[in-house]
C-alpha cells in the first residue's frame, strides 16, 4: 500500500466500532485489528451469510464487522463466558442500529454450547476464544457449517494452520497474513 500505511491505515472505523475498540482495551481485552474486521465482514458477504456463529464476543468488534457483512435477516450467534462483555456487546450492537434479534448472545464455554448448534446450520463461524481450544472449535465447525460455509480462526498458530491443511477431505484453507494472523478455510 502507497506510503506503508497498511491495510488498518486504509480502513476508518466509524464511532461505535471505535467506542467498542476503547471499552475492549479499558477491559484488558485485545479487540481484532481493522483488516482482520474487514476480512471476516467480506466473507460474510461473500456466503450471503443468514446465520453466524461467533465464539469470543468481546465488546463487540468482530461482532459489529460480521453484522455489517451479514443479511439484512441474518442472525449472530455470538458466545462468551464474561457476562459483562456480553453486555457490552449488546449495548455496541444496539447503538450500531441492529435490533437485539439481529443477535443470539450465549454465556458460556464454547465447548459447551457448540455440541447443543444445529448441524450444518450455518454460513460462518468465527473463533477467536481461547487459542487452547481453537482446534476443538475447527472439528465443530465442520459439525456446523454447512457446505460451502467459511471457517476463520483469528489468532491462529501454524501448528493448527497445518492441520486444518492437512484435513484436505473437509477443508480449503488459507492462512492470511493480518495483524492477528487470520486462518480461513471454505467447508467441502
Amino acid at each position: 500500500m502507497a506510503g506503508g500505511r497498511g491495510a488498518d491505515g486504509y480502513l476508518a472505523e466509524d464511532v461505535v466500532l471505535q467506542t467498542a475498540r476503547t471499552l475492549a482495551h479499558e477491559l484488558g481485552l485485545a479487540p481484532i485489528a481493522a483488516s482482520t474486521g474487514a476480512a471476516l465482514r467480506l466473507f460474510a458477504a461473500m456466503v450471503n451469510a443468514r446465520a453466524v456463529i461467533e465464539i469470543g464476543t468481546g465488546t463487540g468488534v468482530s461482532g459489529l464487522w460480521l453484522l455489517r457483512g451479514m443479511r439484512p435477516d441474518g442472525v449472530l450467534t455470538t458466545i462468551d463466558t464474561d457476562a459483562e462483555h456480553q453486555r457490552f456487546a449488546r449495548r455496541v450492537f444496539l447503538e450500531a442500529g441492529y435490533a437485539s434479534s439481529r443477535s443470539r448472545v450465549i454465556a458460556g464455554r464454547a465447548l459447551d454450547v457448540l455440541p447443543r448448534l444445529t448441524d450444518g446450520g450455518y454460513d460462518l463461524m468465527v473463533i477467536d476464544g481461547d487459542p487452547a481450544e481453537h482446534d476443538a472449535g475447527v472439528i465443530g465447525a465442520a459439525r456446523l457449517l454447512r457446505p460451502g460455509g467459511v471457517v476463520a480462526v483469528v489468532g491462529c498458530g501454524f501448528e493448527l494452520a497445518e492441520t486444518v491443511r492437512d484435513r484436505s477431505d473437509t477443508w480449503l484453507p488459507a492462512l492470511l497474513p493480518t495483524p492477528d494472523g487470520l486462518l480461513a478455510a471454505v467447508r467441502r
